[in-house]
């Protein structure tokens, strides 16, 4: 069974930082995109960051962008979001998703596989 499972999440101070991991079973992750979403209560899903399958090519959302870094070690199967300078505006359950090809990088429903996420809480 491919699945996809977050880790990482938890409570930090305004300021703090967090790196989160996505890590694949089923499924040899170097060959997709993978992107980094975030839904906080009563909001949409929000695109946050995704990476190309190489890593040679990353995007990020304008309200992350200098803040949160997007990266992958093929070899571990696994993807990571470091998050620097954190908010409490990016409290949120954060998941990861993976798609064929890096197009429409910021667009969810171009993803295919999606993992059940973990909370980030920012406390100011």
């Amino acid at each position: 069974q491919v699945q996809l499972v977050e880790s990482g999440g938890g409570l930090v101070q305004a300021g703090g930082s967090l790196r989160l991991s996505c890590a694949a079973s089923g499924r040899t992750l170097s060959t997709y995109a993978m992107g980094w979403f975030r839904q906080a209560p009563g909001k949409e899903r929000e695109f946050v960051a995704a990476i190309s399958s190489s890593g040679g090519f990353t995007h990020y959302a304008d309200s992350v962008k200098g803040r949160f870094t997007i990266s992958r070690d093929n070899a571990k199967n696994t993807v990571y979001l470091q998050m620097n300078s954190l908010k409490p505006e990016d409290t949120a359950v954060y998941s990861c998703a993976t798609k064929r090809v890096f197009v429409a990088a910021w667009v969810g429903s171009t993803y295919e596989l999606w993992g059940q996420g973990t909370q980030v809480t920012v406390s100011s």
